[in-house]
């Protein structure tokens, strides 16, 4: 009886019999993919190509910030050094054949000169039950170069302006501070989700406040916004046509102007229109209607709608002008005598329900207004 064996298409050997899990994922000829038949080993090997390489790689990366250029555009891959984006790149540009399982590797960088880094690549894996391994040499040739971003930023570009500013004073050194933090906060959040045209050009204090160049006008309203969320306040925009584009549509520059309150937490104020003259007003928030703490009483106040944040007042002072000063006699619910800090005699003054009866001193505020008891939270200027 005869027996009915398989044949190499090429060379007529006979094709040992494989397994029903080999049979599943024979593979064609290389040659031709599409033909259905089974190779032997030998013709298999012959032209099988286990790493796809190409012969040299080409990367323009950014001199300033390292970023990569990819298809159409930049990309920040957040690379120590060269040689992380060309194993990077070449890692990208490598391919193996689908055949092979168990596949591993590893690269050794060699670099040539400043701007050529080349890549010997060793594989290793198993094709048909057989070892096999391959090393490819790749070179990676850096152009250093000059991102959009980075144009830009040295071109001192800009498409906004933020000016923040005070009503009837000077930000303060505090306010000043905590908007260049903001500011550099929303503009790094923008940058992690991958906005590469986010970016402040240029920070100056003016005698007046502070002025932000800012790359786009959506970063202008996003800091405009938080400042107004975090201080209180008002903010305006203006536009000034300063080009046209390729299509001749007009391109604005947008200046944002912010208006601080009048009134900062921690101030002391005497309001002007205090009918039941319930005393000055420990300043506690500004941020919608002026919001504080009455210090006669310890009662909550709060300015009317119309007043908004800038009720009519005058300055009495600030809770870091106030002084520890001794707690001679609590007098009655209503009145409490304290040692005169500039007079050393001792005086009554109006007791607030914020007042501690077993506290040995208080600090005390001496303004045109008299002398006034402050709460002991005075560091928590903002509720």
């Amino acid at each position: 009886m005869s027996e009915s064996r398989a044949f190499c298409p090429r060379c007529g050997d006979p094709v040992p019999d494989r397994t029903e899990s080999d049979a599943d994922g024979s593979v064609g000829d290389p040659l031709s993919p599409s033909a259905d038949v089974d190779l032997c080993d030998a013709c298999y090997f012959e032209d099988f190509e286990f790493v796809d390489a190409p012969d040299q790689i080409d990367v323009r990366v950014c001199a300033r910030c390292g970023a990569v250029h990819r298809g159409r555009r930049w990309v920040d891959v957040g690379a120590e050094d060269y040689t992380d984006i060309a194993i990077e790149e070449v890692s990208e540009e490598l391919a193996v054949h689908v055949d092979v399982e168990d596949v591993a590797w590893q690269v050794e960088p060699e670099q040539i000169d400043q701007n050529t880094i080349r890549m010997h690549c060793y594989f290793t894996g198993v094709a048909r039950g057989t070892p096999v391994e391959e090393q490819v040499t790749v070179p990676v040739r850096i152009a250093r170069q000059t991102c959009t971003r980075c144009g830009r930023i040295s071109g001192d570009y800009y498409a906004s302006i933020v000016q923040i500013r005070a009503e009837d004073r000077t930000p303060t050194t505090e306010e000043i501070e905590r908007a260049k933090t903001i500011s550099n906060r929303i503009v790094a959040d923008m940058e992690a989700t991958g906005d590469r045209n986010a970016f402040i050009t240029d920070t100056t204090e003016t005698p007046d406040g502070l002025d932000l160049k800012v790359s786009t006008n959506k970063i202008g309203k996003k800091i405009s916004n938080k400042m107004v969320e975090e201080f209180g306040g008002t903010v305006n925009d203006a536009e000034t046509l300063v080009t046209e584009d390729e299509d001749g549509n007009g391109v604005y520059r947008v200046t944002f102007a912010v208006r601080l309150p009048p009134y900062t937490p921690g101030e002391v104020i005497e309001l002007e229109d205090d009918a039941d003259d319930d005393g000055p007003v420990l300043v506690r928030s500004a941020r919608g209607n002026l919001k504080g703490t009455r210090v006669t009483t310890g009662d909550h106040y709060e300015a009317s709608y119309e007043e908004g944040n800038s009720p009519d007042a005058r300055r009495l002072g600030d809770v870091d002008d106030a002084v520890e000063t001794t707690v001679v006699t609590v007098e009655d619910e209503h009145a409490v005598q304290v040692l005169d800090p500039e007079t050393f005699q001792a005086k009554t003054v109006s007791r607030p329900d914020y007042f501690d009866p077993d506290a040995d001193t208080v600090p005390v505020l001496r303004s045109r207004a008299g002398l006034h008891i402050l709460p002991d939270d005075t560091d928590e200027r903002d509720e």
